[in-house]
């Protein structure tokens, strides 16, 4: 569902393997509620609509832990429960919903101006372009890069527990320079959980914050509603 004007109220689900991170316009603590193996949409909806009684939002941000197209998933995630891909979470809900990659999300919080790549260091590696205000999410975790391993096996979790940290932030700082120089960009925010592991950063290279992907998912929507300007000539 698209709106012509953004909602002035937005609920934030950022969706993990281990905990459903929540927040609503104008609150300013989130709320969080366990997730892991058995978290079934079902299950998410039941636990967001009861915990966020008598919030007031009129649409919803969804960061979902694996690829979206056409604000949907399309691949069930790998550390939670069944039922993804083809659950009508507006339906559930009762409101409008937007689903997009957490990387995405997290990229489009993190971004200030230009050309800017986003690689999210966690379990796996998310990444997103941001071009000039546009949101394109990208899918570079399984490309090959060296040994016949893919840049997710080398810069995720399983990389920095096989390599260990010190050669691991000497390989994300290879990895960075060579993704970047790839897609012209001016800049790389290094994101995700372990991204903090990091001493010292790679050229034109900046920390994210996990905070950021809240903001990505409230700007999304006002995201849509430039683009549509864009489309229809107004901009």
């Amino acid at each position: 569902m698209t709106t012509s004007t953004p909602p002035k109220k937005i609920l934030v689900i950022d969706i993990g393997g281990t905990n459903l991170k929540v927040l609503a316009t104008g609150r300013r603590t989130m709320e969080k509620f366990a997730s892991g193996p058995k978290m079934t949409p079902q299950a998410m909806t039941a636990d967001i609509l009861a915990g966020t009684a008598g919030w007031e939002y009129d649409a919803i941000s969804i960061g979902y832990p694996g690829p979206v197209k056409n604000e949907r998933p399309i691949v069930e995630p790998f550390n939670l429960g069944k039922g993804w891909v083809k659950f009508d979470y507006e339906k559930a809900f009762g409101k409008p919903v937007k689903v997009i990659n957490d990387a995405a999300m997290q990229a489009l919080g993190s971004y200030e101006g230009g050309r800017m790549l986003f690689l999210g260091l966690g379990t796996g590696l998310g990444s997103a372009l941001v071009i000039d205000g546009v949101l394109q999410p990208l899918e570079l975790a399984h490309l090959p890069y060296k040994n016949g391993k893919t840049f997710e096996q080398h810069v995720g979790l399983a990389g920095m527990k096989h390599y260990g940290k010190r050669k691991w932030r000497k390989i994300v700082a290879d990895v960075a320079m060579r993704l970047r120089f790839a897609t012209q960009t001016d800049y790389a925010v290094l994101g995700g959980g372990n991204s903090r592991l990091l001493k010292v950063l790679p050229p034109d290279c900046r920390l994210g914050q996990n905070s950021n992907a809240f903001l990505g998912g409230f700007r999304i929507w006002e995201s849509e509603a430039k683009s549509k300007k864009r489309a229809a000539g107004k901009l």
